[in-house]
């Protein structure tokens, strides 16, 4: 036999969890073709893993690269970090099904998450995939279902539950996007307009969903002293639509509440014990990533875009927006204004305030720091995002040291050169994978061990997502893996140098293919749209 690849001496974690072991690898015509000692078999290439591990390619949970994979369809920042694969489509925002909606419309009810250089030429599932293949692209995508373009198919852009009528043009949409290969149904229910669905209204749908093999996957309800309640609606929508729950971005952000962890596990751990699949991914970072509209009250949002730059030109709305803000949303506590960081905006103009806080850019301005948001969301017609610090780091260690804690970046594969080189996004683009290897493992005292993390970013994705062909190191399985050395591996990526790549991660093999080749880029676009149950 001989082997298109073969690793040598490779210390392999398999992505059971189970020990670590010594064993060379041969990889041939894509696929993980042989574990063992090998040592003598030819192969056309052969690299020597000597103090490296040898993983399956980490399958990031939680992504928005829907588009920035079209725009950068290197992936960089996630292919550097050993990422294989991108769950894209959370959050509610996916950029399709559309029905009847032209690009633009949908557009206006995303904001700034679908910002993009390309002709947007699709208004399916299948469509977009078959443009994210003919291009290529040098990772995979694993597509989800979000409920903010099915509201927006069937106009229902108001805070108020779809009709009937509204609700069947949704299922519909739902239904043959699932057909087509989507992995799950995503809400995001503290944002508009997913957030305008009562609990009825997303059981309805995560049925449809349940029907096709999906499960359904929430940024949740996060509301004033909704911390407890926010996962007990999620493990309502699972018990009652008979689905499998996947709980995004685990955190503790109202002060009021760090260090109740203990308290928002126990209702996972009890409605597990009630035989409900509920799991959740989390980053390791003590800041959000966010649109500044997230500190807006949502009545100010309906209707999309439009709507919400019409009522911000209205004086009287806008000082019930201003005051309610100022006072804390939805009856929430007043925010910390030095802790919302500009990333990016849609415009040149205020490009120069990336980097200040809501305090600095108000002293700037001569205003309030909610008269200067506001300002903001206004001048970039609701493009402009923030960094949020609101999190504590006691809270990270204990949320991703719990059983069904996942890693999910919520991040967006990019490249240093492209669509983002004037931002500075979250660092969550460029680190969270080998930030837990280094942060979380290496340094102690550790939160986990290898096997554990390992696990967490590799097999336990691939059980949520169904994957049958990968998210392991076996014989026969899809050659998605990464080499990295465990002594070294560290994220570089920060708040205020976001657009770094990580150390100690030479090797990163799609399909058999290398993308990150001794420690740079190959250019190689061996990824791949995967569909549920396919994949």
């Amino acid at each position: 036999m001989a082997f298109d690849t073969l690793i040598t001496n490779a210390t392999v974690v398999d992505g059971t969890n189970s020990p670590r072991y010594g064993a060379d690898v041969g990889l041939e015509d894509g696929k993980i073709a042989a574990i063992g000692q090998l040592a003598e078999t030819e192969a056309g290439r052969i690299i020597d893993a000597s103090g490296l591990v040898l993983a399956p390619g980490f399958i990031d949970m939680h992504t928005h690269s829907d588009l920035t994979l079209l725009d950068d369809p290197g992936g960089e920042s996630m292919a550097y970090q050993g990422v294989t694969t991108q769950v894209t489509g959370n959050c509610s925002y996916s950029p399709f099904p559309m029905g009847d909606l032209e690009p633009e419309e949908l557009r206006k009810v995303t904001g700034e998450i679908f910002e993009t250089r390309q002709e947007w030429r699709w208004k399916t599932l299948d469509e977009w995939a078959d443009i994210m293949e003919s291009q290529g692209v040098s990772i995979n995508a694993a597509p989800q279902v979000g409920n903010t373009p099915l509201r927006a198919a069937c106009g229902a852009l108001e805070n108020r539950p779809a009709t009937p009528d509204e609700l069947d043009v949704q299922k519909r949409l739902l239904a043959e996007t699932m057909e087509q290969g989507a992995f799950s149904l995503s809400t995001g229910l503290s944002l508009a307009p997913s957030g305008y669905a009562p609990t009825d209204e997303v059981v309805a749908l995560a049925e449809v969903a349940a029907s096709y093999g999906g499960f359904y996957v929430t940024h949740a309800r996060v509301l004033p002293g909704w911390h407890i309640k926010m996962v007990e609606e999620a493990v309502e929508i699972g018990r009652r639509a008979g689905i499998p729950v996947q709980f995004s971005h685990m955190a503790i952000v109202d002060r009021r509440y760090y260090g109740h962890g203990p308290q928002i596990v126990d209702v996972i751990d009890r409605a597990r014990d009630e035989g409900i699949d509920i799991t959740y991914d989390m980053y390791p970072y003590t800041a959000a990533g966010a649109g500044l509209n997230q500190l807006v009250p949502l009545w100010m949002q309906e209707g999309g875009v439009p709507m919400f730059m019409e009522r911000l030109r209205d004086a009287d709305l806008r000082q019930m927006a201003i005051k309610e803000m100022i006072e804390g949303r939805e009856g929430g506590i007043p925010p910390l204004w030095h802790t919302q960081v500009i990333s990016n905006t849609n415009s040149e103009e205020n490009r120069k305030l990336i980097g200040y806080n809501l305090e600095e850019v108000a002293e700037m301005r001569g205003v309030e720091p909610a008269e200067a948001a506001l300002q903001l969301i206004e001048e970039e017609e609701d493009g402009v995002m923030a960094v949020v610090h609101n999190r504590v780091e006691s809270d990270i260690r204990f949320f991703l040291g719990h059983p069904q804690a996942m890693i999910g970046s919520d991040g967006n594969a990019i490249s240093p050169d492209g669509l983002y080189k004037d931002f500075k996004p979250h660092p969550r683009f460029y680190g969270p994978y080998p930030r837990i290897l280094g942060r979380y493992v290496r340094e102690q005292p550790a939160v986990l061990s290898l096997e554990e993390a390992v696990y967490k970013m590799s097999g336990f994705p691939a059980i949520r997502m169904g994957f049958k062909h990968r998210g392991y190191v076996q014989e026969g399985l899809i050659a998605d893996l990464v080499l990295f050395n465990p002594d070294t591996v560290i994220d570089n990526a920060t708040f205020e140098d976001p657009h770094r790549y990580p150390t100690g991660i030479p090797y990163v093999f799609v399909a058999g293919e290398s993308v990150i080749d001794e420690g740079k880029h190959t250019g190689a676009r061996p990824g791949r749209v995967l569909r549920n149950g396919r994949a």
